[in-house]
């Protein structure tokens, strides 16, 4: 097997290539782009992943001997077309709202310009990576906000794919997560880990005491030990007197939370071990983390939730032709006018209008042509919100790797600040800024 992405693509992308070079409008210059007509789950705000990963992702769509040989087997396309595929590589730019961005509806989050050869056919690519991504941190960002200054984990892995974890892990860090349990995702995208022990630890050993004395000799006093695999209010005298007053932390994965927790920190402070953190984990998500906002806990894990989206597993977003070229050299904007799942044709630009740093607006002028598009003389505060992703088919470094990772989330941590208090809600509700739509003049 390869690393090419190039047949992560739906059938059709490839017959339509393929009709198209038949017909001679495979070389019109075409703009696509990636956009949501809604907000999935009623959300009141959404947040841009998965752009770095679909950089990489560009990168590595090659059509080599083996795809090539199954698409000529299976007899997908022609011989003209296996050619044209043998050689593909993507030469377009991708330009885009920067990853950890906020959208809302009609937010042109990427647009991908280029003939309509080389961009038709990433379509898939782009929104299996972006939906899942996008959706993961969204519900990871709405969980950020419940859980104010607490630090969570990532913890869902064994939840997802094996692929979609490491993706997972990413995208809640980039969101306000703070750590991670997979592997995978520290080595490849730099997101810090953490992670001690589980039940089993305990169940191996003669005692409960055996094992957390066990623990404390391999990572020292400073370890987190989960007190609930018996008695929880034993396994609290146990953890401190194994590990003293010093012990840094208890986990606690069962039972009425807030009640629990607030019994485990009276009884640790009663023993002397005031500073010993308390973690809860156990199918945590936004709303118990909202619940437990009074509750003496330091830190928590979430798993099952954040690896799927706390219940919103695609954030919706659509793939469409909104330019192309005419037969005269002229651009042209195209839209679909189905009921309710009509586009807006045309090239954009999107800004986000401020009043004294809080955002009040999504703005987007559209055109047809490829003039520069601005709103400064009416908004002269309103903030560019697209950034030059791939030019010429080479992305931009600064938003690739782990660099990219970590601009990601910086740049996230930002925006939020910019939102209304209303969009910070957990309720159902309208998308908190409204979506303008602009010609451009």
């Amino acid at each position: 097997m390869t690393r090419s992405t190039a047949l992560h693509t739906d059938r059709y992308e490839l017959t339509m290539l393929d009709a198209a070079l038949r017909d001679g409008t495979a070389q019109r210059r075409c703009v696509f782009e990636v956009f949501g007509r809604r907000l999935s789950g009623g959300r009141r705000f959404g947040v841009v992943a998965g752009t770095g990963r679909l950089l990489h992702a560009i990168r590595d769509f090659r059509f080599g001997d083996d795809e090539l040989r199954y698409l000529r087997d299976e007899k997908v396309v022609d011989a003209t077309t296996l050619d044209f595929l043998a050689d593909y590589r993507f030469t377009g730019s991708v330009t885009g709202y920067r990853e950890g961005e906020v959208y809302f509806p009609g937010s042109p989050l990427l647009t991908i310009e280029g003939t309509f050869a080389e961009a038709v056919i990433l379509e898939t690519l782009a929104l299996s990576i972006l939906n899942y991504d996008s959706a993961v941190a969204t519900a990871a960002a709405r969980m950020s906000v419940a859980a104010g200054d607490r630090p969570l984990a990532e913890m869902g892995s064994r939840r997802a794919s094996e692929e979609a974890a490491v993706a997972a892990a990413r995208a809640a860090y980039i969101a306000g997560f703070s750590a991670t349990s997979n592997l995978e995702a520290g080595r490849r995208w730099g997101v810090p880990t953490m992670g001690t022990a589980a039940h089993a630890w305990t169940l191996l050993h003669d005692s409960e005491e055996d094992a957390f004395r066990s623990q404390v000799d391999a990572l020292g006093s400073g370890t987190t030990l989960l007190i609930d695999t018996y008695d929880i209010a034993e396994g609290v005298r146990t953890a401190v007197r194994v590990a003293g007053t010093q012990l840094g932390g208890v986990r606690i994965d069962s039972g009425d939370l807030p009640i629990v927790a607030g019994e485990v920190r009276a009884q640790l402070d009663e023993l002397g071990a005031t500073g010993t953190r308390i973690t809860v984990t156990s199918d945590l998500d936004e709303y118990a983390l909202a619940a437990l906002a009074a509750s003496p806990v330091d830190s928590y894990g979430v798993g099952t939730s954040v690896a799927t989206g706390s219940g919103v597993p695609t954030a919706g977003l659509v793939f469409k032709l909104v330019a192309r070229e005419a037969a005269d050299g002229s651009w042209v904007g195209v839209a679909k006018a189905s009921a309710q799942k009509a586009s807006h044709g045309g090239r954009k630009a999107a800004f986000r209008t401020l009043d004294a740093g809080t955002a009040t607006s999504e703005l987007i002028v559209v055109s047809d042509g490829f003039e520069e598009l601005s709103t400064a003389a009416e908004h002269p505060d309103a903030r560019p919100l697209q950034t030059t992703l791939m030019h010429n088919g080479e992305a931009e470094a600064a938003a690739l790797g782990t660099a990219g990772v970590q601009a990601a989330r910086a740049h996230h941590a930002r925006v939020r600040e910019e939102l209304p208090v209303r969009a910070l809600a957990l309720s159902k509700a309208d998308p908190a800024l409204p979506t303008e739509y602009r010609e451009a003049v």
